[in-house]
């Protein structure tokens, strides 16, 4: 009844279309009636406060991109950034909000454009100052990152992602 009802809750997050009830009653052998779903889905749901998830780094920075006016370049640049934080425990000390905004702003500098900006400023709460100091972080730790950690660097050198991880960052900042 529980797994049931779980896959109700997800497919009514990201599915457009879930399945109906009747569906799911026939899925157990009508072990259990609709009501039933119904009732575990209310139990559920007032057990999680209703939280069922949680903003993540990748959320902000699709947020960030836009108000950034990000082109190609600045998009695939922060996400081989920011995917490159998710290995690292160091980096946990951050908000996945921090994370993001200071791979857009890491972007901006390589790619030749000012760091920040007052539309950036607005959306992320975020003033220059703040993100410096996570942007900073982050390139240490990417220059000191483990050498068998390669998954994103290798995902990043191909051309699909515009072979990014070649690029040399600098802590001019």
């Amino acid at each position: 009844l529980v797994g049931v009802t779980c896959l109700l809750i997800a497919s009514k997050y990201e599915e457009i279309y879930p399945p109906e009830l009747r569906d799911l009653v026939y899925i157990c052998d009508r072990a259990y009636s609709r009501q039933d779903i119904i009732e575990m889905e209310e139990t559920i749901l007032k057990t999680l406060e209703y939280q069922i998830t949680v903003p993540s780094a990748h959320a902000f920075l699709v947020r960030y991109l836009k108000a950034g006016h990000a082109d190609k370049k600045i998009v695939q640049l922060s996400c081989f950034i920011l995917d490159g934080t998710l290995q690292a425990y160091n980096l946990l000390q951050f908000l996945p909000s921090q994370l993001a905004a200071a791979a857009v702003f890491i972007s901006r500098r390589v790619v030749g454009r000012n760091g920040w900006s007052p539309t950036l400023l607005h959306y992320s709460e975020y003033c220059e100052e703040e993100i410096i100091s996570v942007a900073r972080a982050i390139l240490r730790t990417k220059s000191t990152s483990n050498t068998e950690l390669k998954a994103v660097n290798k995902k990043y050198s191909s051309s699909r992602y515009g072979g990014v991880s070649t690029t040399a960052f600098s802590i001019d900042f």
